[in-house]
């Protein structure tokens, strides 16, 4: 049986046919309308929606392609499948190139049309699961989503407008921790690019001696453990975006075959003599001080102005405490939301602590610190002593622990183990439930009881 009711048009001038074919789809668990000629088709495709049409190619009226045109005009997702006669294979198949998903030659046994429309049916619910969560990541990566209110971030958002459009090579400096991967898919998602592949490398993560092999690939056999050939992350990247962190670091060496595959648009895989044409935007990013490399020797200056067509620098967070509060209460909803608090807000002690900070780590430093504080906190607003911060910066993550005012209950250590395991099951309550050992049931009323501050029977699994 169909887990829901998916509603099936079928297009057949044979009233035997068609009565025979609803029969056994609704038989099925699926909503069957019937048309006996194309214009009642058309017609129903124009007031109603379905989820798969079936329709015969040769109708009294107008013929199943003009039912297929409507159908892709009217409700794009809906896969048709066409009913086709021996002879008419071939008009079949010029069918499925102006969009129909399928066809089947009558005779047909019931069960292939069943396993047709169900074949159908979850190709539709993939490509709408695929499409959902293109736009669920690119809506992570909107310029709204990138948060500060400072001059100096308003001035980064204004570039990052401006050079998204475009294809020119981009160079995004900055310390550790202040967000270049988070602006360089900001420019991806937001660029022509955005519909195929964002590929990052960390280039101080891959040894020197596998980062050529990695970015341009190899032949079978080019050295030893190459046991089978690799098209490297510029080909994975064709169409899209290679995101190359950390370029600082790259060796001398292998900056100056970056330099000749960025000005003649090939690549050339270790151990072959053959190049292959690559069509990608670059975007590069930096901790260190490239100018300073250059002058030591250690950093080409022409591959520097290759990459630094259009460069974006991010300030520390030290230089824009102005958004640290705005920034503080956005990690504050995120985490929040993974657990199982209610947290209002930080103390006005706690939000000071946050301003006098140096932020050594920037904006993921803070978001850390946010997430920790969630796990600590109480009551319903953050304390600063959950904030776990030394003035010094310095402290180590045991003189850090010792500052805690005091050690938590057993009720506590209950819902901190709670929230933690929702937050890393993205706040699936079945999963969480299977992982806690508990029913459904029992992990909602938990929930319940946090939120209404009655932790005083969390054992109980009833």
């Amino acid at each position: 049986m169909a887990e829901q009711r998916h509603r099936v048009l079928i297009v057949e001038d044979d009233p035997e046919m068609l009565a025979l074919v609803r029969e056994h789809l609704e038989g099925e668990g699926y909503a069957v309308t019937g048309a006996g000629r194309g214009a009642e088709a058309i017609a129903a495709l124009r007031s109603g929606e379905f989820d798969v049409v079936l329709t015969d190619l040769r109708l009294p009226d107008v013929d199943g392609m003009e039912v297929l045109r409507t159908a892709r005009e009217t409700q794009r997702e809906a896969p048709v499948i066409l009913f086709t006669a021996f002879g008419s294979i071939e008009t079949a198949i010029q069918a499925i190139r102006h969009g129909a998903y399928d066809y089947v030659t009558k005779p047909f046994a019931l069960e292939e049309i069943s396993l047709l429309v169900g074949k159908a049916l979850e190709d539709r619910r993939l490509r709408e699961e695929n499409r959902r969560l293109r736009e669920e990541v690119a809506g992570r990566y909107r310029f709204r989503n990138l948060l500060g209110a400072s001059p100096a971030m308003q001035a980064v958002f204004a570039l990052i407008r401006q050079a998204a459009p475009g294809d020119a090579n981009i160079l995004i400096s900055g310390d550790s921790g202040t967000g270049k991967e988070l602006v360089a898919k900001a420019l991806h998602y937001n660029s022509p690019r955005a519909e195929r592949p964002f590929v990052p490398v960390n280039c101080a993560a891959v040894p020197a001696g596998l980062l050529e092999s990695e970015l341009f690939g190899h032949v079978k056999g080019a050295f030893t453990g190459a046991m089978k050939a690799r098209r490297g992350l510029f080909r994975e990247a064709e169409g899209g975006t290679l995101f190359l962190d950390e370029v600082g670091d790259m060796a001398p060496e292998l900056q100056a075959k970056l330099l000749r595959v960025i000005e003649d648009r090939v690549v050339r895989p270790v151990g072959s003599d053959e190049a292959a044409p690559v069509d990608l935007r670059l975007i590069a990013a930096t901790n260190k001080d490239l100018v300073a490399r250059i002058q030591e020797g250690l950093f080409r200056e022409d591959l520097y102005y290759r990459l630094a067509v259009i460069p974006i620098h991010l300030p520390p967070l030290r230089e824009r405490r102005e958004d640290i509060p705005l920034l503080a209460e956005h990690f504050l909803r995120r985490a929040v939301a993974a657990s199982v608090k209610d947290i209002r807000g930080f103390t006005p002690e706690a939000m000071a602590a946050l301003l006098r900070h140096p932020w050594p780590g920037n904006v993921r430093e803070l978001e850390n610190v946010v997430e920790r504080a969630v796990t600590l906190a109480g009551g319903d607003q953050i304390p600063p002593e959950a904030l776990l911060l030394d003035a010094s910066a310095g402290a180590t993550p045991a003189a850090l622990l010792a500052q805690a005012a005091r050690r938590p209950t057993l009720e506590e250590l209950t819902v901190e183990y709670v929230s933690l395991v929702l937050r890393e099951v993205g706040g699936d309550k079945a999963k969480a439930a299977e992982i806690l050992g508990v029913s459904k049931r029992t992990l909602y009323r938990w929930q319940r009881q946090i939120s209404a501050g009655d932790t005083s029977s969390l054992s109980g699994t009833g």
